[in-house]
């Protein structure tokens, strides 16, 4: 029995038969049948066999087999549709739960702490934290397609996704010791590259799963709802740590002091409930691909061999490397102003903690309505032309930015900015997962996340080092504005992708961590 057939053994008429009821009509809602011979699924189980080991001798024909198939069933396709909407859902939700950790800890309150507090100098604190972060991406350069096709052979992606999870949770726990000074430098530092690794590699699974369980003419809508949701979590985590922590006159209704900023520490251990606790329905409802049978050395061969395979024939799909390189760097610009935005508005217009919160708050509103608007945008008119418009108001609204020295009118500004980040990285993924090869999500989102992280460091450096240069942030704004272009102007030259369902066998619902 073939691969295909053993995977969905569980209906005896095969997938063909139930193609065949599909096209009769016998199937609705949001996964729609797809056509296959009739005359058994033979080619059917040769093409998936194709996937399996691409031929290394023939890489433009493997290239060809590996296009997307538009019309592949969905996982879920076997569920009630309240069922699969519910796991849409639960894959939203958590972009809620992991928005956390990028908004309070990566951007807003523990970036800012480290500079003052730990650090005792804004600027060059900065300048650390931003290196770090670069040291960081590297790391997960190297890995996130490694483990992305080893995970693709294997099948689930919720196994992968919950141990980076975990390990994302405990490591930003644990920088609630980190008190305010010069010898937790290196304490401080060093969990946040751990936290920001798993961070980073765990998206790459959750990213995979959007070509798996969204139907082909809704995944820029759900990718934006994803985000929309993503910049509300931030914006309820933020909500929360002000009220109950900064700003409270007993933070934490009394249990937490004030010394050693011990309220601002324990924002930290906010994010890590709130990660743990809303994440927690993706592993539950959320359809995932079924395990193989194969042992994990087996799959560790042949993602090896099958990722080494890939990476010789991408460069016959130039507007894909193209894509992958404007997609780098735009989202590297994105990235760096994510982790030095709160210590812009800090250094440059001397905002408080209170402050850069209420103004964490309403970047969260903007950015949040403007991902869920644009989601429609993206199906409307495509993601490459979604990108397009975002970077050019992102680039406009920047460089109007790195010109104002009143605060109300860069506070302006800035809200209009945040419309335009949510849509950039929204149509970003969904553009992924439509230049996706089926039975591939794995491994080319960990492509996705290679390229970006294989220049993550660019960012960073480029404003860490002007910044110093210069003695002035203003400096290190304006390289991310430079970065953007640089994005914009390589993505004009790739082609508009066309909509794509991805190539999956049938749905299971499994529990917490894919069991």
């Amino acid at each position: 029995m073939c691969r295909y057939a053993q995977l969905n053994k569980a209906d005896p008429a095969g997938p063909c038969a139930r193609s065949r009821k599909a096209r009769a009509g016998t199937h609705g809602g949001l996964g729609l049948g797809r056509k296959r011979p009739e005359a058994g699924c033979a080619p059917a189980c040769q093409r998936r066999e194709s996937l399996s080991a691409p031929s290394p001798e023939s890489p433009s024909e493997s290239a060809h087999q590996n296009l997307p198939d538009e019309d592949a069933p969905l996982l879920g396709a076997d569920l009630t549709v309240g069922r699969r909407r519910v796991g849409l859902a639960a894959w939203c939700l958590y972009d809620w739960a992991n928005s956390a950790f990028n908004t309070v800890i990566g951007t807003f309150i523990f970036s800012v702490y480290f500079a003052r507090g730990i650090y005792g100098d804004e600027t060059a604190g900065a300048a650390v934290w931003t290196y770090a972060l670069g040291a960081a991406g590297l790391i997960v350069a190297v890995l996130s397609p490694i483990l992305g096709s080893i995970a693709d052979r294997g099948g689930r992606r919720k196994p992968w996704l919950f141990a980076f999870m975990m390990n994302t949770v405990i490591a930003t726990s644990l920088l609630y010791f980190a008190r305010p000074d010069e010898s937790f430098v290196i304490y401080a530092i060093a969990l946040m590259i751990i936290a920001s690794i798993t961070f980073e590699l765990g998206t790459v699974f959750y990213n995979s799963m959007l070509p798996t369980i969204a139907p082909p003419n809704m995944t820029g809508r759900i990718s934006g709802w994803g985000w929309a949701m993503g910049y509300m979590g931030g914006l309820g985590s933020l909500a929360l740590c002000l009220v109950l922590l900064i700003q409270a006159e007993e933070p934490f209704f009394g249990l937490v002091g004030t010394d050693d900023a011990q309220n601002v520490r324990a924002t930290v251990l906010v994010v890590a409930a709130w990660f743990l606790f809303f994440s927690l329905p993706l592993f539950f409802l959320t359809p995932d691909t079924p395990a193989s049978p194969a042992p994990m050395r087996e799959h560790i061969r042949k993602g090896l061999k099958v990722l080494w395979n890939t990476l010789k024939q991408i460069r016959h799909q130039g507007h894909l490397v193209r894509f992958l390189i404007a997609s780098a760097l735009y989202r590297d610009g994105l990235s760096t102003l994510f982790a030095v935005g709160g210590l812009y508005a800090a250094g440059t217009f001397g905002m408080t903690f209170d402050q850069i919160l209420i103004f964490a708050i309403g970047l969260n509103v903007t950015a949040g309505l403007g991902a869920a608007s644009f989601a429609f945008v993206d199906d409307w008119i495509g993601p490459k032309a979604t990108i397009l418009i975002a970077l050019g108001s992102l680039i406009a609204l920047g460089s109007a930015i790195l010109m104002v020295d009143d605060l109300i009118v860069f506070i302006v500004l800035a809200l209009g900015l945040g419309i335009f980040v949510g849509p950039a990285q929204a149509a970003g993924r969904s553009m992924m997962s439509r230049l996706t090869p089926k039975s591939m999500e794995s491994e080319m989102f960990g492509l996705y996340a290679l390229a970006g992280k294989s220049i993550s460091f660019l960012g960073p450096v480029l404003y860490a080092t002007a910044t110093t240069i210069f003695d002035s942030q203003r400096a290190g704004m304006a390289t991310i504005v430079l970065v953007w272009s640089a994005g914009a102007l390589l993505l004009a030259t790739v082609p508009a992708p066309k909509a794509r369902r991805p190539d999956a066998p049938k749905a299971v619902v499994t529990g917490a961590g894919g069991g």
